[in-house]
Formats: C-alpha cells, structure tokens, sequence
C-alpha cells in the first residue's frame, strides 16, 4: 500500500506550480500528509536582463517576497486540517529541492512543469527534469494543459 507522510511542492509562483498545488493538496488531504512548501531564490545574476533599468531588489527583498507569497499561497479553506511547513532558500533550484527532500525525508516531491520549446530547454535545461532524474522519491511532474485528474468538487 503506498504512504505518503510528507508531500513537497516546490513553487516558482506560476501558473504551472497552481496547477501542482491542486494535485499537492489533494493528495497532502488524501493521504494525512504534511504538505512542504518551498520556493527557491535563485542567485540575482539570473534576474539581471528584468532589472536593467531598475536597481535590483536586496536579498532582504527577495526573501520578504518569498515569505509572502509561501504563507498566502494555499488558501485557508484549501489548507484547512493540513499541517503545512514553509521553507525558502537560496540557490539553485533543483539543487535545493533535492537536498529538501533527502533531508525531510519526502515521500513524493510534485512540481509544475512550463513545457518550453526544444530551445528553450537547451539553453536553460530544466528545472523538473534535473529533479526527476535526481531526486530521492518519485516526482510528479504536472503541466497546466492537458489532462487533469483533480477536479474541483
């Protein structure tokens, strides 16, 4: 019988890790499981060509937002009776995520995918994929078109 204790939806805030917080709290709700919320802050650098006439925001301001956007994420009604841990770091994303989930010993990590183009995916590689070739658990990848299992009541 599978058991899932520990659920870890790493978010990027977009629409694709909305689509992955469906099926997350779905199953955190099914199965009693304590569902991780994480995002990841990658290194300034990467947010440079956004803010070349606007002076970048301090790490102080990075991880306000983080904080914000992590504990407004889930709605309370959605999140109601769920035991929900918030967790942002900085780094490389599938980096901190697969180290998040040896640590808390994750039983099932479910991300969003954005499904980019071939070239995109050449010069950026992709987060969800470096994830499921690394990660300690089985990873369920969900893209925001397509089928869909979870359906609201």
């Amino acid at each position: 019988m599978i058991e899932l204790r520990n659920i870890l939806l790493p978010t990027d805030f977009s629409e694709p890790s909305l689509k992955a917080t469906e099926y997350a709290l779905s199953l955190a709700h099914r199965f009693d499981a304590t569902l991780h919320l994480m995002h990841v802050i990658e290194d300034p650098v990467v947010y440079l060509p956004m803010f070349e006439s606007y002076p970048l925001p301090t790490k102080q301001q990075f991880e306000t937002y983080a904080q914000d956007r992590l504990e407004n994420w889930i709605a309370d009604d959605d999140g109601e009776g769920l035991k929900i841990e918030i967790e942002w770091r900085h780094g490389k994303p599938h980096i901190e995520v697969i180290d998040y989930a040896s640590d808390n010993r994750i039983d099932l990590i479910i991300l969003g995918t954005h499904g980019r183009g071939a070239a995109a995916h050449l010069l950026l590689g992709s987060v969800a994929e470096k994830v499921v070739r690394k990660a300690p658990c089985p990873v369920l990848t969900v893209h925001p078109s397509g089928k869909q299992f979870v359906h609201a009541p």
